[in-house]
């Protein structure tokens, strides 16, 4: 039995006693009218609490669609057949002419008629605390000026979409303040509770019955069917000019009963879907809402926590917007939180920020809407399965963004099952596109993912995907890298494991577009590796990772990631592998011009080899230690490491060693003097790269060649020889090299006299340098000077 109580129930004897009875039940239930019409929603009915009170007010009997759904949201569906039963009597005993008009349904609508003085004022106060978002509300105005309707034209619709605590609706809000003069027949605002985690979302007709509410209709006239509710409401406020809010919603289809068929309103809807039925089917502008700018941020800060605080300790400003990443609702509960606690340095908040073991705590407001990991919670329940599970990998992903085949290795499945997954996070702004073929999820979403992969996700399945994953990156690493130089003796790795994806750039510059859009992630993903217990992996990446770091100028990132290597193979207790990472921490160190260290790590590889046996690595290694040797200016020690690194190749057979051999022999005997032999030795190593097909090898052959040619004052053959370096070395992305070549190529058409092509190399050259810090970049700033007119 329900709330009424069995016992309880008396048959009325008139329709007073009827209503006497409703009030009854209503107070026993012990429901406000507001609960009682939410009640009536979760059972997919329809109370507006403005009926309820009327009806019970006047003494009215219901009409059986609202008997029900209030004796239901009462709790007495046990007696809701005597309820119906004890109406029916009354209305039957009632005479026609009096009572037929309270008992019965009308059999049609009631013209649509509202009270004439009812100008409805809905919408809520606008936030305080609002900065910055001029770029928006300016996009607000053009996008609906666009579409400006009137009268006897079709009404403007546009969404705002963007993640949980961006500020959408506070968005709206100042527009719809700032322009209320714009809408004089007033503002209608409902909270459609699309993805409020305590309530289901608004019923379409129960928003509508709202609305007429709100306009003054009367509630005994209104049609029972919810299209017949609907097309009323179109009625009443067809020919005004007022702003419609649809706050929250949690789609398309839930907003279209309510908006205008014509006139002059605005529509302004908010979601974190991007409604894109409503933007292909209905006409709807969109403005996606982005994170606040750094300069937008620090001006929230000063509003919560005033000017003198903020300026006080500008490092620890900085710190906060950072970690809150533009996030309005982070920054506000950190602000709110620092302007309770006046006496608290901002500095000691920033660290409790800093600290990963907190998690999302410190972003907790004291209430769900002001909690952000609440807030998220809200997107994340509104997912499918799939789409739940793959979010909460991403947490596990440790670069800013990844790409389809990352997403799908994580995840363990095919790119075509992945793919819709990450268009529903997109769709619900849990993941932003960057660009078409990148995802990013915020840096507190990321973190919010992670904790949901601890808590749902067992840790076999975590530690699957990050397996996974570092075989992704591995994998499409060394392809990328076999495509920007071929090397003898690749990794050997096996067929990929069940469930990874691998990417297989066509050629060299799809290569290197790999690798720079993955280069961020590239470095955590080494982490990675580390973390998940795999020394071989992580080695094998760092090797894959020399020939990009090295032709871009990444050289700080070649020697992290070698040093990783060099302890990952400590850990393998693998001696070749411990050599190769000592011998590329010679070449990073060597490119950055900390010689010494270089000179440190090649000696420490030459004595590896050697108990290794290993003739062509020892060879290799000779070569590095003879380029110290040039760049400490001792050229005679140079050319003997490379005279018995030449020796080593040849004994092993190894013809692109004995080629790259012949070019230093040539270019260390330049450096001496001897410019006839330095020819001989280039000339050699220019045929033997041509016939092994070793471009980049050759571009280096040419650049030695012309060195010489301009020392023995052939500057028009030096030229050619430099252009030829040029083209050969543009094709490999290699802006070392390329600015090597264009500082030789200067100085020769300066010694030939040509000061205006001198300008302009030199010109490229300092501008290249300097994007890569370029050791020798300020000797090259002089020589520009030198070149600069009068």
């Amino acid at each position: 039995m329900g709330q009424g109580g069995e016992g309880r129930w008396r048959e009325p004897r008139d329709v007073a006693e009827f209503s006497a009875a409703l009030r009854a039940l209503r107070q026993r239930s012990g429901l406000t009218f507001r609960e009682l019409e939410r009640a009536a929603e979760r059972r997919g009915e329809v109370l507006p609490r403005s009926t309820a009170a009327e009806m019970l007010r006047r003494g009215t009997p219901p009409t059986p669609r609202l008997l029900t759904a209030f004796v239901r949201a009462c709790g007495d569906d046990a007696n809701l057949e005597r309820w119906h039963a004890a109406r029916a009597r009354l209305a039957d005993e009632a005479h026609p002419a009096d009572q037929q008009g309270q008992f019965d349904e009308p059999e049609a609508a009631s013209p649509p008629t509202a009270a004439p003085d009812r100008i409805p004022r809905q919408l809520p106060h606008a936030p305080a605390t609002f900065v910055g978002r001029d770029r928006e509300l300016t996009a607000l105005d053009r996008l609906l000026a666009e579409d400006a309707g009137d009268a006897g034209g079709s009404p403007r619709l546009l969404t705002i979409s963007g993640v949980g605590g961006v500020g959408k609706t506070w968005l709206a809000l100042r527009w719809g303040h700032r322009h209320r003069d714009r809408h004089p027949d007033g503002q209608l605002y409902v909270n459609l509770r699309g993805f409020d985690p305590s309530a289901e979302p608004v019923p379409p007709a129960a928003a509508v019955r709202g609305f007429l509410d709100a306009l003054g209709d009367d509630p005994l006239a209104l049609p029972p069917e919810p299209e017949a509710q609907a097309a009323r409401y179109r009625s009443l406020i067809a020919g005004r000019r007022m702003l419609i809010v649809l706050d929250n919603a949690a789609g398309a289809d839930q907003v279209r009963s309510l908006l205008p068929g014509s006139g002059a309103s605005t529509v302004i809807v908010t979601s974190r879907d991007r409604l894109t039925g409503l933007i292909a089917a209905d006409g709807a502008r969109a403005l996606p809402l982005g994170l606040l700018a750094e300069d937008e941020a620090r001006r929230l800060l000063d509003r919560h926590l005033g000017p003198e605080r903020t300026t006080a300790e500008p490092s620890a400003v900085d710190e906060i917007v950072s970690v809150c990443g533009g996030l309005p609702l982070a920054l506000a509960v950190v602000a709110a939180r620092a302007a309770t606690h006046p006496g608290l340095p901002l500095r000691a908040l920033a660290a409790e920020l800093r600290d990963a073991r907190l998690g999302l705590d410190a972003f907790d407001g004291g209430d769900t809407a002001t909690d952000v990991r609440a807030v998220f919670s809200w997107s994340y329940r509104a997912l499918s399965e799939g789409a739940a599970r793959l979010f909460r990998l991403l947490g596990l992903h440790p670069g800013p963004d990844l790409s389809l085949p990352a997403a799908a290795s994580l995840a363990g499945a095919p790119e075509h099952r992945v793919r819709p997954l990450l268009a529903e996070l997109t769709r619900v702004h849990l993941v932003d596109r960057p660009t078409p073929d990148r995802h990013a999820p915020h840096d507190l979403l990321r973190a919010y993912a992670r904790e949901l992969a601890d808590a749902v996700d067992p840790e076999a399945d975590r530690r699957a995907a990050r397996r996974r994953l570092v075989e992704h990156y591995l994998r499409s690493a060394e392809g990328a890298d076999r495509r920007l130089a071929p090397r003898p003796e690749p990794l050997g790795l096996g067929p990929a494991p069940t469930g990874v994806t691998v990417v297989e750039p066509a050629d060299r510059e799809a290569a290197l577009d790999w690798f720079t859009a993955e280069h961020p992630v590239l470095l955590g993903a080494l982490d990675l590796a580390v973390a998940a217990d795999a020394p071989a992996e992580a080695c094998g990446l760092a090797r894959a990772l020399e020939t990009f770091f090295d032709y871009r100028g990444h050289w700080h990132d070649w020697a992290a990631t070698q040093r990783i290597a060099l302890d990952a193979a400590g850990r393998l207790g693998d001696p070749a592998r411990a050599a190769d990472a000592h011998r590329s921490l010679g070449r990073a160190h060597t490119q950055m011009g900390r010689l010494e260290d270089g000179h440190r790590h090649f000696t420490e590889a030459l004595a590896r080899y050697r108990e290794l046996g290993d003739d062509v690595s020892q060879a290799d290694t000779r070569r590095g230690l003879g380029w110290v040797c040039d760049q400490l200016g001792r050229p005679r020690d140079a050319l003997d490491h490379n005279d018995r690194a030449l020796e080593l190749y040849r004994r092993a057979g190894h013809r692109p060693g004995q080629a790259m051999a012949l070019n230093n022999v040539g270019w260390l005997h330049v450096v001496l003097g001897d410019h006839r032999r330095a020819l001989d030795y280039c000339a050699q190593a220019v045929e033997l790269n041509r016939e092994l097909g070793e471009r980049h090898a050759e571009a280096g052959a040419w650049d030695s060649l012309g060195y010489a040619h301009h020392h023995l004052a052939q500057y028009a053959e030096a030229a050619r020889c430099f252009a030829r370096a040029l083209d050969l070395v543009r094709g490999f992305g290699d802006r070392y090299g390329e600015t090597e070549i264009l500082n030789h190529l200067g100085d020769t058409q300066l010694a030939a006299g040509d000061v205006d092509a001198a300008r302009r190399t030199r010109r490229t050259a300092v501008e290249i340098g300097s994007q890569i810090g370029h050791p020798a970049v300020e000797e090259l700033r002089a020589k520009l000077k030198e070149t600069d007119p009068e």
